[in-house]
């Protein structure tokens, strides 16, 4: 058996109160409980909070790319809001859009609520990191990564591990039982 090459994957969490202390912070460990179900390579996770402030988001990202954390996730901060401005420093710090990520998240989640057409989530590539803008809410973004496989549809990481190989990043292997990752025949 071959050992799995340990993989970086930067988390941040934004949010305003979290990051003041109003509330605990409920997306990092969400997508960190997430991420450790599904991936067999090690993880390190590098965890940031932060508020909505966009030149921090940028700054953040920026920071882990650099880091390099090959898989960067956002949570919160990504609808219509004057203060959610996530989407907007992630695109400010991108090489290349991606857009179908986004088209697909709101895609499941319109499976659950008509206001999914309010977000602005995306995803992008900056040098060899792929960033990717999720909800903040923890079902939502279980939904989200893992797809409805009852409904026939994948998540959002079925793509991911072939899109990490695509940018030269570490080979990402997932349990099936939780999220099937899908590379071409070779």
């Amino acid at each position: 058996m071959t050992m799995l090459q340990p993989i970086t994957i930067g988390l941040i969490s934004i949010s305003d109160r979290a990051a003041r202390g109003v509330y605990a912070d409920l997306g990092l460990p969400a997508l960190k409980d997430w991420l450790v179900q599904a991936v067999c390579n090690p993880i390190q996770f590098v965890e940031r909070l932060i508020p909505d402030e966009e030149r921090q988001i940028v700054a953040t990202l920026t920071d882990l790319c650099n880091h390099p954390c090959p898989l960067v996730l956002t949570t919160g901060g990504t609808g219509p809001a004057k203060r959610d401005v996530t989407s907007q420093a992630t695109l400010a710090v991108a090489d290349k859009v991606l857009p179908g990520f986004g088209e697909q998240m709101r895609r499941i989640s319109l499976h659950f609520v008509p206001t999914a057409i309010l977000s602005c989530q995306v995803a992008v590539i900056r040098q060899q990191s792929l960033i990717v803008n999720l909800p903040g809410q923890p079902k939502s973004i279980a939904q989200i990564l893992g797809g409805l496989p009852a409904e026939g549809i994948s998540g959002i990481f079925a793509a991911i591990p072939y899109c990490i190989d695509l940018i030269e990043g570490p080979y990402i292997e997932t349990r099936s039982e939780v999220c099937q990752a899908f590379r071409p025949k070779k």
